[in-house]
């Protein structure tokens, strides 16, 4: 008979696991062996279990299939606490394995004892404890299903003695297939949404996350109702493009006229997001669409509920909706975005040349122009969010992923090594800080380890720019948010990566260039203008007593990329008064 590790594996191999991220030792040795010992699966060496986390969050997202990290007891699955976190909130299928302490000593304050089935329960839909083997292929079947089909995390804690005995049922084959479902709402519903959206004079839609897969269907509804479109960060990389109704984002990272769209709208439809600042919301004239019913209602009030799948509740709808004709307030909304874009676009393109240190706009706005157009960003935390919101160009095939729920720092790099393994022939480029490059700086070496060919921007400015900005606006003095200048390019090379450190504008370009084009790790250090954080000018003192109200409309002036053009070229069918 086989172990229960070696089980454990066979399982996942028969779910399409590819890889398990994690470091090895203690109580996970009988697991690792087995995966040594096993055809079609590899164990991938991190630096820190965080890391591991954070990667097959990564991979679940770039692939939507099952992902798997594992850590050894104690502190090294509770390292992984933190990439759970945000894999759970991002909606990733990931399953942890929590190693554990030997089961004859649980509960007795035992080396290295903590209690993982505890720990990791709000980070989790399923966290149990595997004590027997007996208990083998259905547990972890159970973990991995509630895993995939409801998609998050599900962590199973195994003692490592349990791991080495011998199986005691056959493992048998029982992995069920699991597509995303789709969720028609009732015919009821259906004809009530129609009658909110036909009464509607000024209807604005705003998409989320759940737009995935929608965009023609979107852009058809807007057509119909004329009807100005808005995104959440989530939701840009699936409706931004071409989208001749675009009026920007709103939230702490927004942008155009989203915001003012929103609150001068008759009705607001919410389109698959949880979009959670509730102070940017007008909380009167909404309508949500959702197909998970917990996020109807729970950030503003609402008209109508609808529970269903976005895409197929706009289907659902239309043949009941009128064609309007009226696109008043559609061209009034894309005039006004315009006009703020224009208002801002100017930020980083006067003395580009010459200005040093460089603009991270600018850094941010030559990597869009040279990455490939089906590339994959992962984007740090902070004031990296900021510049990929606005420069990155979404095109229905680039991805954008970041803890954008969570705002975990140090998250870019570890998840550009899951997407890179996830898709080995894809480019994938992590927009890193270098706040949160230094938090988790050891997985540099991760790169190098497994030749990954990630490409690693560097936007190094020697501070904690995003709560610089906090403090600023709060009227508080920057405490604690500059340190020492370092070298990343320097460390870099030192561990056998090719970087380059670049200081001057004009080298950007070229630097960029090269690092993309090469075969291997690649890491470009750009030391970037840590003064690059004005307010807009028509932020009130009433305004500024709390991040989210001094940001209601923008959080930073300085240009908005390929938007402007986009902006622009959408006003070219829109009569002037």
């Amino acid at each position: 008979m086989p172990t229960v590790a070696e089980q454990f594996i066979e399982v996942l191999v028969q779910a399409g696991v590819k890889r398990i991220y994690g470091i090895v030792g203690d109580s996970l040795n009988p697991v690792v062996d087995a995966v040594r010992r096993t055809e079609g699966i590899e164990w991938v060496h991190t630096r820190h279990e965080e890391a591991a986390a954070f990667a097959a969050g990564a991979e679940a997202q770039v692939t939507g299939r099952l992902a798997v990290c594992a850590g050894s007891c104690g502190p090294g699955n509770l390292h992984l606490i933190n990439g759970l976190y945000d894999a759970h909130r991002s909606g990733a299928p990931v399953l942890a394995l929590a190693s554990h302490i030997p089961s004859e000593q649980i509960g007795t304050g035992f080396f290295q004892e903590t209690h993982p089935e505890e720990l990791f329960n709000e980070c989790s839909h399923f966290c149990e404890l595997l004590s027997q083997p007996t208990q083998m292929p259905r547990l972890l079947r159970s973990a991995i299903q509630t895993a995939v089909g409801r998609r998050g995390v599900s962590v199973l804690v195994m003692p490592g003695d349990v791991a080495e005995e011998s199986a005691a049922k056959p493992t048998g084959r029982g992995v069920v297939d699991w597509e995303p479902p789709t969720l028609l709402p009732s015919a009821d519903q259906v004809s009530a949404l129609a009658e909110r959206i036909n009464r509607a004079e000024r209807p604005m839609l705003f998409c989320g996350a759940g737009s995935r897969g929608a965009h023609a269907d979107v852009m058809e509804l807007a057509e119909k109702i004329k009807a100005p479109v808005g995104h959440a960060l989530r939701g840009k990389e699936w409706i931004q493009y071409d989208n001749p109704f675009d009026v920007g984002m709103s939230g702490l990272l927004g942008y155009g006229a989203c915001y003012e769209a929103m609150h001068k709208a008759d009705l607001v439809l919410l389109l698959g997001t949880d979009f959670p600042y509730d102070n940017f919301l007008p909380q009167a004239n909404t309508v949500q669409v959702d197909i998970e019913p917990t996020h109807l209602g729970r950030r503003t009030v609402l008209d109508l509920a609808v529970h269903g799948d976005v895409a197929e509740t706009i289907r659902a709808v239309l043949p009941q909706l009128r064609t309007k004709t009226d696109r008043s307030y559609l061209d009034r909304m894309l005039r006004e975005h315009a006009g703020q874009l224009e208002k801002v676009v100017d930020a980083y393109t006067r003395n580009v040349e010459s200005q040093v240190p460089i603009h991270p706009e600018y850094v941010a706005d030559v990597l869009d122009d040279l990455a490939a157009e089906d590339a994959v960003f992962t984007v740090d935390t902070g004031m990296c969010n900021v510049w990929a919101a606005r420069y990155v160009t979404p095109n229905g095939r680039r991805r954008v992923l970041g803890s954008f729920v969570h705002g975990s720092m140090a998250n870019a790099l570890p998840q550009a090594i899951g997407a890179q393994l996830a898709e080995p022939n894809r480019q994938v480029v992590s927009m890193s800080g270098d706040g949160g490059l230094a938090m988790l700086l050891g997985d540099l070496l991760s790169l190098r380890t497994h030749r990954l060919p990630v490409k690693t921007v560097v936007f190094n400015n020697s501070s904690l720019g995003m709560v610089k900005l906090e403090m600023l606006v709060d009227g508080l003095p920057d405490f604690g948010t500059d340190h020492d200048g370092v070298d990343f390019a320097a460390i870099a090379r030192a561990a056998g990566i090719h970087s380059v450190r670049v200081e001057k504008p004009g080298e950007v370009r070229d630097a960029l260039a090269d690092a993309l084009s090469r075969p291997g790790p690649a890491l470009v250090d750009v030391v970037t203008d840590p003064n690059a954080l004005s307010l807009p000018p028509n932020i009130t003192a009433e305004q500024v007593k709390g991040f989210a109200l001094a940001v209601s409309r923008t959080v930073l002036s300085g240009g908005v990329g390929k938007m402007l053009q986009l902006a622009r070229s959408n006003l070219r069918n829109v009569p002037r008064p």
